[in-house]
Order: structure tokens, then C-alpha cells, then sequence
């Protein structure tokens, strides 16, 4: 398994936020040099933003508003990180836990919510310009590796990598996590994405379980070395320091963007909640191990940093008002929905109709008119 003390870490900001780059972390240093004040403080108010709104969705599930939800507490830092080091003609591939790297490009809260609800099948139009191209949700694990490859080898065929122009240039990140990692779609798609040399970034979320399974249990070595048996340059990056996600994401998406292949990161990070809320994590680890983690806390950590380069105490409440406000604004909306007709069910279900699914649907109208009028 991976340590957090490898060797081969990037890590920029210590737990207690101080500028503490680790040896592997001095090449990327320019890339953070390079970030403005406001940047800084962009990648501190997107995580805030986004905690709350994942709480508020936490909360709506207890309440009976959701089926289901994922939390992303304590991946914030893997992920806006890695999002904000994306060019906007660049293509995200989330698995279902991406909640940040979704809304940050554009995507409406909702169409998260709505997903979790059963309300869709889909979400949102990856093709419509207002969702930053990112694509849906998928529960299947490690398909979405599949799908990326499979766009990021159009890229190469179709000339729109590699060019020079790094204006015009595309590449693909795509999301996953530890447990994934393991499945046989994800290594079929290395296999694929290094054949094809296409411009495609795996970026690996170790989150340490895989829903009760413990990391150690399923890898002996790090999981940043699969990458490297592919022929892939890969990285080791601490997943809760949002600059050194932030800088090993933006060098590994302009190289293979400029065509030098796909490249591998694994950004080791903690799910501090449950895998979904269908799930209690006190079945299966230590509040020793989750209190331990919690010192490492991303957002604690970059908010030391900008406090210690001055930040005023007032850009802080900003932030929370406009966190305590996204959240408040989610949760009205949420309530606000409607439910989708059983039926519905039955769509989509095949191309053409099938006599097993119609047979079905009729069943479901023949059960519910039994209700009409008072029939029990």
C-alpha cells in the first residue's frame, strides 16, 4: 500500500500549512510560484463552498429527500486541486463521488441532487458549454476509465492534441478510486491509453477503503506503480494539500495534452465519511484512524497558509456566508422537487420496445389502478 511518508511524495504544504515542500515536490514549485493571490484563495473557497454543499446533501438523505449520497468530505484538496489545473477545452470524467470537481466546472448542484433522488438517468448534457465538459456520473466502477480512453484516442485520430497550440490542444482527465483500481477496466484502459498514446491523465483518488475493504487487502505495493508498468510517467501526490495537487495535475495535463502521453497520478487522500450513507464506517475502522486523518484536514491546512500570508479574518467569513448560502439555496431547490412516475422505469431500457419490459409496465398500471376508488 501507499504510505504517506513515500519518498516519492509531493507534498507543498505541511499538515499545519506551513511551506514545507517535500524533495519530489521542488520541479513543481514554479507552477505555484505562478499562482496569484486571488488563485490561492479561489482553490481555499471552492473547497469551503463545496464541503457545505456536500453536508447539506448529507443531511437532505437523513431526511428521506435522497436516495442515496456519497460524501466527498476530505477529498477536497485531490480534487479542486486537479479540476482548477484543467484548461477549459479539457474533458472530466468523474466516477460518483466527484462533487467538486462536477460543480466547480459548472454543473448545476442540482443536477447532482437530482441523480441521487432517481429522478435521472443522466444528470446533466455533457455537451452543453455551461457543464465544462464534464461528463456524468458513473456508478459502474472504473467504466469511466473506458469512456476517456475511448475519447482520448478520438483526440489523436482526429488531430486535437499534439498540434503545439496549447490554446487548441484537449486532453482527458479521468477519476477513480482505490477500490477501482482493481478492476479489469481500468488496466484494459492503460493498456489502450498507452497504445494509443492518447492525452489522458488517470487520476487516482486513494481514499484508503474501498467501501469496508482496507487498501492494504487488495495492493502490496503502491498503487502509483500500476501506472508506471503501463509506461506511463506516474506521480505520487498528497491528496490533502490542494498546491500540490493543483501543480502535479497541471504538469501531467499539459504534457500529455502537448502529446506526450498519458500520465498516471495517485493522490493519497482519507474519505472522512461514510463510503455512501447506506454505510457506517465504525463496522470497520478506528476513530483513532479517522481523528488521525482529521489533523490532515485540507481545508484547515490551506486556511493556515493564507492566514500565515496574510489573509484578512473578513475573507473568511466571506467564504463561510457564501458557503452557508450555496448550501441553504441547495437545500430549497431540493425540496422543491417533484417526484418521477413509476413508469418511468420502463424507458430507455432497450433501442427498440421489448415484450418483457411492455409486459411489465402493464403490470405496474394494472397493480396501481387497483388502488383507485379505494380498492385494497
Amino acid at each position: 500500500m501507499t504510505s504517506p511518508d513515500d519518498p516519492a511524495l509531493v507534498r507543498v504544504l505541511a499538515s499545519d500549512g506551513t511551506f514545507a515542500p517535500t524533495p519530489e515536490a521542488e520541479r513543481y514549485l514554479p507552477l505555484i510560484d505562478a499562482l496569484a493571490d486571488a488563485e490561492l484563495e479561489t482553490l481555499y473557497r471552492d473547497m469551503v463552498v463545496v464541503r457545505a454543499f456536500d453536508r447539506q446533501a448529507t443531511n437532505l438523505q437523513r431526511q428521506g429527500q435522497l436516495a442515496l449520497w456519497p460524501p466527498s468530505l476530505g477529498q477536497e484538496a485531490a480534487q479542486v486541486g486537479s479540476v482548477r489545473a484543467a484548461r477549459p477545452q479539457d474533458h472530466l470524467f468523474p466516477s460518483y463521488r466527484e462533487h467538486v470537481v462536477a460543480t466547480t466546472r459548472g454543473v448545476d448542484p442540482i443536477d447532482i441532487i437530482r441523480v441521487m433522488r432517481g429522478l435521472t438517468h443522466g444528470g446533466w448534457d455533457p455537451t452543453d458549454p455551461t457543464n465544462g465538459n464534464v461528463h456524468i456520473y458513473t456508478l459502474v466502477l472504473g467504466s469511466q476509465t473506458l469512456h476517456a480512453t475511448g475519447l482520448g484516442m478520438g483526440l489523436v485520430f482526429d488531430g486535437r492534441c499534439g498540434t503545439g497550440d496549447p490554446a487548441a490542444d484537449e486532453a482527458v482527465i479521468v477519476y477513480y478510486g482505490d477500490g477501482a483500481s482493481s478492476q479489469g477496466d481500468v488496466h484494459e484502459a492503460m493498456v489502450f491509453a498507452n497504445s494509443y498514446r492518447t492525452p489522458q491523465v488517470f487520476f487516482l483518488q486513494n481514499n484508503h477503503w474501498a467501501i469496508s475493504v482496507p487498501v492494504a487487502t487488495q495492493s502490496r505495493a503502491p498503487l502509483y506503480h500500476r501506472g508506471a508498468a503501463y509506461g506511463m510517467p506516474s506521480a505520487l501526490v498528497d491528496g490533502n494539500d490542494v498546491l500540490a495537487s493543483y501543480a502535479v495535475s497541471r504538469l501531467a495535463l499539459d504534457e500529455a495534452r502537448a502529446g506526450g502521453g498519458p500520465q498516471a497520478i495517485e493522490a493519497v487522500t482519507y474519505r472522512m465519511g461514510a463510503h455512501t450513507t447506506s454505510d457506517d464506517p465504525t463496522k470497520y475502522r478506528t476513530s483513532d484512524e479517522e481523528q488521525s486523518w482529521g489533523r490532515r484536514d485540507p481545508i484547515a491546512r490551506m486556511r493556515a497558509y493564507l492566514e500565515g500570508r496574510g489573509a484578512p479574518a473578513s475573507f473568511f467569513a466571506e467564504v463561510d456566508a457564501e458557503a452557508s448560502a450555496y448550501a441553504d439555496d441547495v437545500r430549497v431547490r431540493t425540496n422543491a422537487l417533484g417526484e418521477l412516475a413509476a413508469d418511468t422505469m420502463f424507458a430507455h431500457v432497450y433501442s427498440d420496445a421489448h415484450p418483457l419490459v411492455a409486459e411489465q409496465a402493464r403490470w405496474l398500471a394494472d397493480y396501481e389502478a387497483s388502488f383507485e376508488g379505494g380498492a385494497s
